[in-house]
């Protein structure tokens, strides 16, 4: 990148000169915040008198989903160079390197909850008086993220992890037609992607499933975004879903038809949808379960899922949002408990990704290229093959890049709305009280909604 300019903040702040930083966290990251037809409206839009974006210049990638030249061809510059630019926009965090001062940017910082990892670049825009506006802190009127790539997580994590299902069950005994499916980013559109799972869908329903296996059951962690985009792909196949109540009846069937016919083929999947009233239990027994006193007072609860749920869980697609005041979904010797009583669990999908959280024994993330490991309660040991005792789990933070082309679009529809406000304003107070609360930094200070950072940050050392 270019050096900084020496203009100071009043020359630069509210410029209407945007730019488009090359993403550098991750060798899959191929999304854009703005794709070129998102581009060449903005260039094209705006009166005399409201925002508007007077340039916008594209720091060169040949790894991002768009060619240069498709920013070229929309009105864009190609430049290493941002030093003109008031305003410069990403998907996620940039190199320390690359943040010049007296700008604002934007991208998911993961640094309002003080993520360890992130405080150096925290740090950084502290220092260089940075105006620093969070993706995930932009919030609708209705309390819910107006930028976010839930659903195209959800998507991806649920096709990568029925590919990892094939080859697990094919190192237990097995062969499924999940054998055949590709991982997401094997797919050229996500249009690809669900036909290919339709193709299985159509395996199972044709030739079924072995008895061995079934009931396959497949429990999704609340209904957010994320939830909703998993089973988006989940319903692609010959499934019925059934209420937390009734996951007993299932498997009290399955123990007759054993019984009866072992080598009967199955045709269908399972799904179960459980929110906190599932997983957690009123400690006064004459109190039933409230959402409201759950979330004020979570030490009144005590967790249920391991009993009521887990015990009947092929695969765990945990969707649902968690913080470390509630207690964990599933630890390791609740695992281990299930483990040596014959739960039917193979692997967890865990889209979250929150690491050493609801799910304890998920305790690092992982790769695109290595989405699995294999975790085995009986011995408390990691490995990175499909081969063996335990449950294999997915732990990918960084899926809704294997749909970068529809996930560039979905998220540029919104945020291109918003760019040229953020582009022609000098301070943030000048903004609407939506993007106001989603300024964490400006001018070398926390801004007041965030001032807890620091004392989060004590606490955690």
């Amino acid at each position: 990148m270019g050096s900084a300019a020496t203009e100071g903040n009043d020359t630069l702040l509210g410029n209407g000169v945007v730019g488009i930083l090359a993403e550098t966290c991750n060798m899959w990251e191929r999304r854009a915040p703005l794709t070129p037809s998102h581009c060449a409206r903005l260039l094209l839009g705006g009166g005399k008198n409201g925002p508007r974006v007077n340039r916008i210049i594209v720091q060169p990638s040949t790894r991002r989903i768009h060619h240069d030249a498709q920013y070229e061809d929309a009105g864009c510059e190609i430049s290493e160079d941002l030093s003109e630019c008031g305003l410069i926009i990403g998907i996620k965090q940039p190199k320390l390197q690359m943040i010049l001062s007296d700008r604002a940017y934007a991208f998911f910082s993961h640094t309002h909850k003080a993520q360890k990892e992130n405080m150096p670049l925290l740090d950084k825009i502290l220092e260089e008086r940075v105006s620093l506006f969070d993706y995930e802190l932009i919030v609708g009127d209705d309390g819910k993220r107006s930028l976010a790539f839930g659903k195209f997580a959800g998507r991806a994590g649920l096709i990568d992890f029925l590919h990892g299902l094939g080859q697990r069950y094919l190192s237990l005994g097995y062969s499924t037609p999940f054998l055949s499916l590709g991982q997401s980013h094997m797919y050229p559109s996500l249009a690809a992607a669900k036909a290919a799972v339709i193709v299985v869908a159509e395996e199972i329903a044709t030739f079924g499933l072995p008895s061995g296996i079934c009931p396959i059951v497949f429990v999704f962690t609340g209904v957010g975004n994320v939830s909703q985009g998993a089973q988006e792909i989940f319903k692609l196949l010959p499934h019925t879903f059934v209420d937390a109540e009734k996951l007993p009846e299932i498997f009290q069937a399955r123990n007759l038809s054993k019984q009866s016919q072992s080598t009967k083929r199955v045709f269908q999947l399972y799904g179960c949808v459980v929110t906190s009233r599932d997983m957690v239990s009123h400690k006064d027994p004459t109190r039933q379960f409230d959402k409201g006193d759950y979330y004020a007072h979570p030490e009144h609860y005590t967790p249920v899922f391991h009993e009521r749920i887990a015990p009947y869980a092929s695969v765990i697609v945990n969707c649902m949002y968690w913080e470390k005041r509630f207690p964990p979904l599933l630890n390791m010797d609740q695992l281990q408990q299930l483990m040596e009583t014959g739960c039917p669990l193979v692997g967890v999908c865990d889209i979250t990704c929150d690491i050493g959280g609801s799910i304890e024994f998920i305790n690092k993330s992982t790769s695109i290229e290595r989405p699995f490991f294999r975790y085995d309660p009986s011995k408390n040991s990691y490995h990175d093959d499909m081969e063996g005792a335990g449950v294999v789990c997915l732990a990918v933070d960084i899926l809704p890049t294997e749909f970068s082309k529809e996930a560039s679009q979905h998220f540029g529809n919104i945020l291109s709305r918003l760019v040229a406000s953020l582009a022609s304003v000098k301070q943030p107070a000048e903004l609407p009280s939506y993007l106001r609360r989603a300024c964490i930094a400006h001018a070398g200070r926390l801004t007041p909604l965030y001032e807890y950072i620091p004392r989060m940050r004590n606490t955690m050392m």
